[in-house]
């Protein structure tokens, strides 16, 4: 099992921005509001906590620098870096491309946990899009995945080279 120190400075930070790509990614398709955001944004964090105790070490691994005050503060800089006068649909586009990027990091650097890896970051942008309902008014009907978090959880399988989850 890969470890951070199987890692460059600047690949390690590239996993642990990829635990947030995810639910940006499905937020920036389809930005439902404040209250949406703060859901979505909230069930990144769930996903963060859930698994401090994942039996693979480079996913613990992750999630335990991320919990760190100098973890957040590096993936913050790095978001603030990526997005930088970003609006929406170029914020999805660059968290996309960082998840391409970190698909073709862990196959090539740690093959034996690029699976529950990628897994990983797509439940994490299954359960951002789950968050919040799309489309309703004041909490009445709406979906609970719209279209277009639907196509962005694709493009996410995609990216990190997977099926989609059904």
């Amino acid at each position: 099992m890969a470890r951070k120190t199987d890692f460059s400075a600047d690949e390690w930070g590239l996993l642990l921005e990829s635990a947030m790509l995810a639910g940006i990614a499905v937020t920036a398709a389809e930005p439902s509001g404040l209250w949406g955001m703060l859901r979505e944004s909230m069930a990144t964090a769930g996903a963060l906590r859930a698994a401090r105790t994942d039996p693979n070490a480079l996913i613990a691994e992750v999630v335990a620098e991320l919990e760190t005050p100098d973890g957040r503060e590096r993936v913050q800089g790095a978001l603030k870096t990526r997005f930088s006068d970003s609006q929406a649909p170029a914020i999805k586009a660059g968290a996309i491309d960082g998840l391409r990027e970190v698909a073709m990091l862990v196959d090539r650097k740690a093959p034996q946990d690029a699976p529950a890896f990628k897994a990983w970051l797509e439940q994490i942008g299954r359960e951002a899009a789950e968050a919040s309902k799309e489309g309703g008014f004041l909490g009445f009907g709406g979906v609970a995945v719209s279209d277009r978090e639907k196509a962005t959880l694709a493009e996410i399988s995609a990216a990190l080279g997977s099926t989609p989850a059904a």
